[in-house]
């Protein structure tokens, strides 16, 4: 038993638990008010992830995402344009055209031009070009001729190349199932320019852009 003279007042012993209890609510109340702002956060930050949805995946159309212009798909890629008298097809050296007329249609390609070097010590400002000419395809018998056949540099310069001695000539006219291959050439000033096919010698139906190059 504690002695009398030391036992605390009733009073006093109130005092000490009310302190005690101001002591831990001081203690506690920071603690409370902490996690329920961090509650409060997280639920506002679940808020707005509700609504923004997660992103997607771009929807694709053969590889390429919905939202670039059709017209963009493919470019110089392999792809087959048509010719007309009425509509002349514009497209890279190595693309196929299919040129059509009321008589026939026939699938033409031009690659190159191929120059004998590049990164000589001297850059001439033109050079041997040379052309590769593929057909196929012909619907009827379609002309071949080398006067059909003009280029143009990026001035609007005329060239008229011509058949590659010794090597394999096209016939004068391609028939259904048979296909030609022949290279054509000429100098040609170094830069930007145009293959051109006329096969009425005047009505041009496709052109191929090229670039000379012997740097």
């Amino acid at each position: 038993m504690i002695p009398l003279h030391r036992r605390a007042a009733p009073g006093r012993v109130r005092a000490i638990t009310a302190g005690a209890r101001s002591g831990h609510v001081r203690f506690v109340l920071p603690l409370l008010i902490t996690a329920l702002i961090t509650a409060l956060i997280g639920v506002l930050a679940g808020c707005g992830a509700g609504a923004k949805p997660a992103a997607r995946p771009a929807a694709t159309v053969g590889g390429y995402p919905s939202f670039l212009p059709k017209d963009a798909l493919n470019y110089h890629s392999d792809t087959v344009l048509t010719g007309t008298v009425q509509r002349p097809a514009l497209t890279s050296q190595g693309d196929g055209v299919q040129v059509k007329t009321p008589q026939w249609s026939v699938l033409v390609t031009v690659s190159g031009p191929q120059v004998p070097g590049e990164g000589l010590p001297y850059q001439a400002t033109a050079t041997t070009c040379t052309w590769v000419v593929t057909m196929s395809g012909a619907t009827a018998p379609v002309p071949i001729s080398t006067a059909d056949f003009t280029a143009i540099d990026d001035e609007n310069y005329v060239y008229r190349p011509g058949f590659v001695p010794g090597q394999p000539t096209p016939p004068a006219v391609l028939r259904p199932g048979q296909k030609a291959s022949f290279e054509l050439r000429a100098v040609e000033a170094v830069g930007e320019g145009l293959m051109r096919w006329a096969p009425d010698g005047r009505n041009i139906v496709a052109k191929w852009d090229f670039v000379v190059e012997n740097d």
